[in-house]
This record gives structure tokens, C-alpha cells and sequence, in this order.
């Protein structure tokens, strides 16, 4: 019998002759989900014996990994913004730049308006409705997708996170007039498929072969659903309130131009770890109208 920490060095070493960058973290990960252990137990129990099942288990998520599908899938769960997250095939994996669409709602709305009314559109897993909903705990959500099997895994990570009294999913194309009766929102967030057609088949095949590419095409020149979201959905948004797009690289001074020709009283960007321009903000005239 082998110890837990022989299979997770086994599995470290395959891994990083395969040339993946976090090799440490996905061999713990895979270990530790075949396991049934979160990654702290598996730490403490490293010098533990395990069983023929365990190893098996391990040998047949490696394959999988090598094969190119993404740890994500294999384990059906990620972590975003500190939160679990169910994670399958029908929805894009949560990314860490995403996080800072998160970050730029809690900074214009903690200490102005903490029980504001948010509309999180191209919800996919409901990564972002869920930490938003976790960290401004007196506002209210409601997150929207084209995709029912999408809204599906969206409503687990609800429950999952304990939101579903703040949370309410619906089905809805962002590329079309908004459903009746959905009512105002202080802020519209949203992380809308932005790759250009023509650049899906030159992606990592990972993201190419695995994820949805529904999810990542945004039309000939990636701008599709800014397009949309501005030209349909803009109108939900109440006086003073915010828009915030995630944008592709080299995508955000396109999408300010487009806000301000939309009618908002200014636009503004913020940058990720990489010095990318991620976040495109746009503000709403503080008139008590609507957008016009």
C-alpha cells in the first residue's frame, strides 16, 4: 500500500513533466478530490495509507489532465473570490481577473449604497452574483443567462453559498430586450463572452476543446454583447447607478467609447494585476431618470 504522499508526489512529478505551470497545486487538488478530501486534510494526512481505489482514481484523473481537460471539470468544483463554486462543462471556469470586476462593484457601493439592487448578466456559474451576494450581504441580485443548463449549475452555487433568498436566477438573452417586469438596478455587472470569432481556434486547447464556446465568441470583432447589453439593457439601470463590463485585452477603450456614445455621463477603467485595462465603468447621470 502506498501513503497518500507517494501518490501525491507520483502525480506532482507526471504532472510537471507535462509542462503544467502549477503543477504542486493540481496534483494536490486531484489527490485530494479522489481522496474525498478538501486539500488541509489531505496535507495532514499525507503520511496515511490509502487504498488501490484512491490511487486508480488518481491514475484515471491524470489521464483525463494529460489528455487536456481542465482540473476544473475533472473535479467538478473551483474556488472564486474564496467561495466554492460547482463547476461543469456547460459553463466557463471561474477566473482569477474576473475577480476584479467583483472588487470594483464592492468599491463603488460599500459606504454609498450597500442594499443596492444588482442585475449580474452572462451569469454562467454565478461566480460573481454569488460573491457579490457574499460580501454585500443586504443587496439584492438577480443573475441572468441565455442557457438553462448555465442557470442550473448557477442556482447550485446559489444554495451552495446559502443565497437563494437573495439570488434570484432567470433565463434571459442579453443579446434581446430584457424580460417584462424585471424592474431597476443601482448596478448592471457583467462578464460577456469578448473573443473574436476568428481568435477561438488559436486558444489554449484546453479552453478551446473543453469549455463552451458560446460562452467565449463574442461575434466577428469580440464586441458583440457590449454592443447589446448598451443597446438593450441599459435602460434598466436607475439614475446615478453603474455599469460594469470585464473586456478583453486591448478591448477597453472601444467599450468606453461606446458607453459615453450611449448616453452615460463618464466612463472609466481599472486595471488588473498585469496592468491590463479589465473593468470598464460606466456612470449614469444622477438625474432620478433613466438612461436615455
Amino acid at each position: 500500500m502506498k501513503t497518500y504522499n507517494d501518490i501525491y508526489m507520483t502525480a506532482r512529478t507526471i504532472v510537471r513533466q507535462h509542462g503544467v505551470e502549477s503543477y504542486n497545486l493540481e496534483a494536490r487538488i486531484l489527490v485530494a478530490q479522489a481522496a474525498g478530501k478538501s486539500i488541509p486534510d489531505l496535507l495532514r494526512d499525507l503520511k496515511l495509507y490509502t487504498t488501490d481505489t484512491v490511487e486508480n482514481r488518481v491514475a484515471d484523473y491524470l489521464d483525463r489532465r494529460l489528455n487536456g481537460e481542465p482540473v476544473a471539470y475533472i473535479t467538478g468544483t473551483w474556488e472564486f473570490y474564496g467561495l466554492p463554486m460547482v463547476v461543469t462543462p456547460d459553463v466557463l471556469i471561474p477566473r482569477m481577473d474576473t475577480e476584479l470586476l467583483v472588487d470594483t462593484a464592492k468599491e463603488l457601493l460599500i459606504g454609498r449604497n450597500m442594499n443596492a439592487r444588482i442585475l449580474d448578466l452572462c451569469c454562467g456559474s454565478g461566480c460573481i452574483a454569488c460573491a457579490l451576494g457574499h460580501e454585500l450581504p443586504a443587496t439584492k441580485l438577480v443573475a441572468v443567462d441565455i442557457s438553462a443548463r448555465a442557470l442550473e449549475v448557477c442556482r447550485s452555487n446559489v444554495a451552495l453559498n446559502r443565497l437563494s433568498s437573495r439570488v434570484l436566477c432567470m433565463q434571459a438573452d442579453a443579446a434581446a430586450s430584457p424580460p417584462l417586469g424585471i424592474g431597476q438596478f443601482d448596478m448592471i455587472v457583467s462578464n460577456p463572452p469578448y473573443i473574436p470569432a476568428g481568435d477561438i481556434l488559436s486558444l489554449d486547447a484546453s479552453v478551446r476543446d473543453y469549455e463552451p464556446i458560446w460562452a467565449l465568441s463574442g461575434g466577428e470583432d469580440g464586441l458583440k454583447f457590449y454592443k447589446s447589453i448598451l443597446k438593450y439593457w441599459k435602460s434598466l439601470l436607475r439614475g446615478g447607478g453603474h455599469l460594469l463590463f470585464e473586456v478583453g485585452e486591448g478591448q477597453a477603450e472601444a467599450v468606453k467609447d461606446m458607453m459615453l456614445a450611449a448616453g452615460f455621463a463618464a466612463a472609466d477603467t481599472r486595471k488588473d494585476t498585469l496592468g491590463v485595462e479589465r473593468v470598464v465603468i460606466g456612470k449614469a447621470y444622477d438625474n432620478g431618470t433613466e438612461l436615455y
